[in-house]
C-alpha cells in the first residue's frame, strides 16, 4: 500500500484498463454486483471525508495528492435477485439478504479490489485501499452514488513517491504453521 503519491496525472485510458481488469474478478453466481465511482478530482472526495482540522494533522499528506480515487461499491440486493432466478432458487439465498450466511457482496468486492491493486502494480502505479467508515452516507450523497449501493472502500491510484509506510507495515507475518489447517493429516 502506497501512502505517498506524486500528483502526476494518469495516462489517458489507463484507469479504464485497470477497471476493466477489476470487473473481471470472480463473483458468486456471476452476479457482477461490484461497481466503481471514479473520482479524478480528488479534492471533492477529501472535502467530504476530511475536515480542515483533520487534514492539518493527517499523517499521510501524500495520499491526498493521488490523481485518481476509485470508490468501490457493491449492490447487495443484486445477489437476492440473482439467487431468485431459476438456476439458483433452490439455494434459498433469493429469500433476502438475511438468508446469506456469508455476505458474498463483500467477498466479491474484495476480489475486485484485489484485481484492481494487482493491475495497478503491473502498470507501474502505486495504490492504497482504505476504508470510508463513518463517512459512507456523506460520500454516497456527495458523489451522487445510488443510495442502494454500499461502499466497500476507496482505492487511491497514482505514481508512487518515496513512501511513508504506516506503523502496521512493521508487523511480522504470521508463520505458515500457524495459519494453515489441514482437513486430514498431511
Amino acid at each position: 500500500m502506497c501512502r505517498n503519491f506524486l500528483s502526476d496525472p494518469l495516462p489517458d485510458g489507463l484507469l479504464l484498463e485497470l477497471l476493466d481488469q477489476a470487473r473481471r474478478a470472480p463473483s458468486a453466481g456471476n452476479t457482477q454486483a461490484v461497481e466503481f465511482c471514479v473520482v479524478t478530482e480528488p479534492e471533492r472526495y477529501w472535502q467530504i471525508t476530511l475536515t480542515p482540522e483533520r487534514r492539518a494533522e493527517f499523517p499521510w499528506p501524500g495520499l491526498l495528492v493521488a490523481p485518481a480515487l476509485v470508490v468501490v461499491l457493491t449492490e447487495p440486493e443484486r445477489y437476492v435477485k440473482r439467487y431468485s432466478e431459476p438456476d439458483k432458487a433452490s439455494t434459498g439465498l433469493g429469500d433476502g439478504l438475511e438468508a446469506w450466511p456469508v455476505p458474498y457482496w463483500w467477498v466479491d468486492a474484495g476480489m475486485a479490489v484485489h484485481h484492481l491493486l494487482v493491475a495497478a502494480t503491473a502498470a507501474g502505479l502505486g495504490s492504497c485501499f482504505f476504508g470510508v467508515f463513518e463517512h459512507e452516507a456523506a460520500v454516497i450523497e456527495g458523489l451522487d452514488i445510488p443510495e442502494d449501493r454500499r461502499i466497500v472502500g476507496t482505492v487511491a491510484l497514482g505514481y508512487p513517491d518515496e513512501d511513508r509506510p504506516s506503523s502496521s507495515s512493521s508487523r511480522p507475518r504470521r508463520p505458515l504453521d500457524e495459519i494453515i489447517h489441514y482437513g486430514s493429516p498431511p
